[in-house]
């Protein structure tokens, strides 16, 4: 059986997440935010991550949404009115939030929790093994280094935002 998401506000991890989110440069507010969201209780407008804390949502969730803007092009990521569906960057958030979640110390089940993209299981395994799926998008946007560089490997971060 299928957990059922909480309010987004009751989540315990919710405040450590915000103050990530907010320290690498992304604007995050609480507002009512429409029933039909892609993801429960949050969307993206404007170039801000907007979450309803009332709604039952996922907290893994926000930072898979965070990771939307994190590696949109720079140049339109402020006024992002929604997230996009380019294949390569829906990986690359995939792998942003892995990261964030490490640096964060939230276990893989909260990133991925039972509701994730129809089954998380794949995902778990995946990351678990050191098969990061995004990974390539992150390195060729620099945001961290190849195996071949110096500098902070995956799932450590150059850089938490796409730079221009």
């Amino acid at each position: 059986m299928t957990a059922a998401p909480h309010p987004l506000g009751d989540a315990p991890e919710l405040p450590a997440v915000l103050d990530f989110l907010r320290g690498i440069g992304l604007t995050v507010a609480a507002r009512t935010v429409p029933a039909d969201t892609i993801l429960p209780a949050m969307t993206v407008a404007d170039g801000a991550l907007l979450y309803d804390p009332v709604q039952p949502g996922w907290v893994g969730d926000l930072l898979h949404e965070a990771g939307h803007l994190a590696v949109t092009d720079p140049a339109i990521r402020d006024t992002l009115p929604a997230v996009g569906d380019d294949p390569a960057e829906e990986m690359a958030s995939i792998a942003w939030s892995y990261a964030a979640a490490v640096a964060l110390d939230l276990p893989l089940t909260t990133l991925f929790h039972a509701d994730y993209k129809g089954g998380p299981e794949y995902l778990v395994e995946a990351f678990g093994t050191g098969a990061y799926i995004g990974l390539p998008m992150l390195q060729y946007w620099g945001m961290t280094a190849r195996a071949d560089q110096d500098g902070p490997q995956f799932p450590a971060m150059r850089s938490w935002l796409r730079p221009r």
